[in-house]
């Protein structure tokens, strides 16, 4: 492909609604195996993106081997300027909402978050689980590239949606409040929806007053507050220690 056709549809599809960048190798390999429709995979050296491919992530070698175009570190920098330190960038449609269903494992809910990587390391602890979906309220958007990049990619292994508490899924409401139960003698049901505030001022009194249970992590006296991913976290893994449902064990690849 002509280098100038290459920038010119680099810049189309960074500006076309329901196209997300993926910012990095990983991002691009955990978008390619959860089925995300991604395109225009770019790098600066193709040689160094397969030998890279061949040691961390063989099988989506042969797919960026066939569809990966080498392109000038200048267009890279313009898409992103803090740099990729991979050298790998790519497109990938946005999917749509999950049809309403039973579910097998719980809803993560953040309220109102404040810090892109936090809302990444979030979504890549639920994709890590087999959580059902993030969902986010509030401005921030949690499909931003500096989410997709605190992810790896990891979106398209579960449900990332931004909602309002009115469009809440079925579920029995766990709400994470320091005044709550103690989340260690608390068993966790698959259809949960687990509510997480921000770690300065917590989960609104409104979504408070709308729990079905309310529950604390525990936490030795003067330290102020566990980070957001640490929490929920901690609330997914002790889902899965009561339910048949959470993964086993495997291998990271």
């Amino acid at each position: 492909m002509d280098p100038h056709d290459v920038d010119a549809r680099a810049r189309r599809l960074a500006a076309e609604p329901g196209v997300v960048l993926l910012d990095g190798f990983h991002a691009v390999k955990h978008a390619l195996r959860f089925g995300a429709e991604v395109s225009l995979v770019m790098t600066t050296d193709r040689a160094a993106v397969r030998a890279l491919a061949d040691e961390l992530a063989a099988d989506v070698g042969e797919h960026l081997d066939e569809t990966a175009i080498e392109v000038s570190e200048p267009l890279l920098r313009e898409l992103v300027p803090r740099g990729s330190p991979t050298g790998v960038l790519a497109f990938a449609r946005r999917p749509g909402p999950a049809p309403p269903g039973e579910r097998a494992a719980p809803v993560v809910l953040l309220e109102n978050p404040r810090n892109l990587g936090n809302v990444g390391a979030v979504i890549r602890l639920a994709a890590g689980f087999g959580a059902a979906a993030v969902l986010t309220t509030g401005d921030l958007d949690p499909w931003h590239p500096h989410v997709i990049r605190g992810s790896a990619g990891l979106h398209f292994a579960t449900g990332v949606a931004r909602v309002d508490l009115d469009e809440l899924p079925d579920g029995p409401l766990f709400v994470l409040d320091p005044e709550g139960d103690d989340l260690r003698a608390t068993d966790i049901p698959d259809d949960a929806v687990l509510a997480f505030g921000t770690e300065r001022h917590g989960v609104s009194a409104a979504l408070r007053g709308r729990a079905d249970r309310r529950v604390a992590i525990p936490m030795r006296p003067k330290v102020s507050s566990y980070n957001l991913a640490t929490s929920v976290g901690m609330a997914l893994f002790r889902w899965s220690c009561t339910s048949a449902n959470a993964p086993a064990r495997a291998e990271a690849t």
